[in-house]
């Protein structure tokens, strides 16, 4: 019965559901408000922290929804659900012969947007996705991914599929929002504060010459979903081939950052994104690490011990 309830009232009963998160979860409502208040300085009262941080908790759960939704839906069904901007450039991108990187976040419904992709142009796409806890809810969830034929790839071990997707001319999707290992990413800049990110697309794109499209799945005023496609970013392309990689990549992040600006309430702010470089804004997580840490050894050295 959840693919006949009507949006305004999925969006409802989302907000009702978020509402009582944001009560609940004292943590990750305080990540999230400590975020906002790092990264956008102009939110500089309570009352507009506060009032961005429940609009974060009901977009997260407006979207469970509607993922709990999409998967029943048909294909027309999400095609009818939701609204195209840029078409033009997904299916520029479907007709290439060298395989396009779509680059996006954990933004608005980031799920509906490869649903409705693989709708849209009636092609399976590639999609590198992170494994989620419990594996039983992975599992679902990837069945969900690829219900229209899309293949995913576990991030884990991704890049060899990765790079035979755009050597057959697929489209391959990635989420480059997150933060990564210092020794796997690349410096850049994200609201004006030091951070990594993943220089993977940017990399894939160098070597193999796709186009990098960005693309969102913003949520509107009336709760109605829209997928919006920009145009190919102008890559730069060097004799430096470790000085591209950078640029290229901050330049996707900032795509990244202006979308995040135009709509701060939709972004995943749960993520403790500069946790590498300013470790003192979670400082109640990295103290819980550490005296789980802690407590980890002592329980191994006890085990250790001569009976």
């Amino acid at each position: 019965m959840v693919e006949k309830i009507p949006q305004k009232l999925l969006c409802f009963f989302g907000k009702f559901l978020g509402n009582i998160a944001y009560v609940a979860d004292a943590r990750h409502r305080r990540i999230v408000k400590r975020n906002l208040r790092f990264a956008i300085p102009s939110l500089d009262s309570s009352a507009k922290i506060n009032r961005t941080a429940r609009g974060v908790f009901q977009n997260a759960a407006i979207s469970f929804l509607e993922i709990l939704q999409m998967s029943r839906l048909s294909r027309n069904d999400i095609l009818q659900k939701v609204q195209v901007k840029g078409s033009t450039y997904l299916l520029d991108a479907k007709n290439s012969q060298r395989g396009t990187i779509v680059i996006s976040a954990h933004f608005g419904n980031w799920e509906m947007a490869h649903i409705f992709g693989s709708c849209f142009l009636n092609e399976p796409l590639v999609l590198v996705a992170r494994k989620v806890k419990p594996s039983i809810v992975n599992e679902w969830l990837n069945r969900v991914r690829g219900r229209f034929g899309s293949e995913i790839l576990d991030k884990s071990s991704a890049l060899p599929r990765m790079i035979r997707a755009i050597r057959r001319g697929k489209i391959l999707g990635v989420l480059i929002d997150q933060g990564t290992l210092l020794s796997d990413g690349v410096e850049v800049t994200f609201f004006g504060k030091k951070t990594n990110a993943t220089p993977a697309a940017a990399v894939l794109a160098r070597r193999y010459k796709a186009a990098v499209l960005p693309v969102f799945c913003v949520r509107r005023k009336d709760g109605d979903l829209e997928v919006v496609a920009y145009p190919p970013l102008d890559l730069q392309e060097s004799d430096d081939y470790q000085q591209d990689f950078q640029v290229n990549t901050q330049m996707m992040i900032n795509v990244i950052e202006s979308a995040i600006r135009e709509h701060p309430d939709q972004w995943f702010w749960f993520h403790k994104r500069w946790k590498r470089h300013y470790p003192e804004l979670y400082k109640e997580d990295w103290r819980r690490r550490k005296k789980k840490k802690a407590k980890r050894k002592a329980r191994i050295a006890k085990a250790l011990l001569p009976k």
